[in-house]
């Protein structure tokens, strides 16, 4: 084998090898540590894949512990409003009710915005969920969407959030799950009419999720 055959050889197995990591790696979850140029001081970050292309825009998520405090940013690579303006994102996890909460965008950007106040409770929903649906109304009415998996991004998520002190001790254990055996049991206790009371509350609470809208 000639020298030309050798270096063309490896070069392809290069790109066997290196690819496949990279676009795996481009489609995960990925815990990374950065410097803020300004500040000159280190930040932890959790940044989502890109949602598939072709399906919905390019929207990233990003979780960000900056000077202990949390952020949930929306980095898009569409214009999404003035620098220092406010815009509403609309979110759903799995198959829950949409939610919709404002975002701030950053001062030296067009296209990325964060929220701090709801960051931790939108952040926990995301570690219990599968996948989130974001809806984004541009300031030129343009409506921007993604559906990004949250498969894997429990761990990074997770030390973020521990980076900004924010662990088990800020942050109350979860009571368990209300089992249906345990309902049976709590509602046989009462009187009939306690338990027409109850069944109807719940109907109504049944009646009404059956009218939200899903993406």
């Amino acid at each position: 084998m000639n020298l030309g055959c050798t270096f063309a050889l490896s070069g392809l197995l290069a790109l066997l090898v290196f690819c496949p990591l990279s676009a795996s790696a481009a489609e995960s979850w990925n815990y990374q540590q950065e410097k803020d140029r300004l500040s000159n001081k280190t930040y932890s970050l959790a940044r989502s894949p890109l949602p598939p292309r072709g399906l919905y825009d390019n929207i990233r998520l990003e979780v960000i512990c900056k000077d202990n405090s949390l952020q949930l940013i929306v980095d898009a690579q569409n214009l999404l409003a003035s620098q220092g303006s406010r815009f509403d994102v609309e979110y759903q996890i799995d198959k829950n009710a949409p939610v919709m909460i404002p975002m701030t965008i950053f001062k030296d950007s067009k296209r990325r915005g964060y929220n701090e106040d709801d960051a931790k409770r939108v952040i926990d929903e995301m570690v219990a969920g599968q996948a989130i649906f974001i809806r984004v109304t541009t300031l030129i009415r343009k409506v921007l969407s993604a559906k990004i998996s949250l498969d894997g991004a429990a761990d990074s998520i997770k030390q973020v959030v521990s980076d900004c002190g924010l662990g088990a001790a800020d942050n109350p254990a979860a009571e368990p799950a209300y089992s249906l055996a345990e309902f049976e049991q709590e509602l046989n206790k009462l009187s009939p009419e306690q338990q027409q009371h109850v069944l109807s509350k719940i109907k109504h609470i049944m009646d009404s999720q059956k009218t939200v809208p899903k993406f």
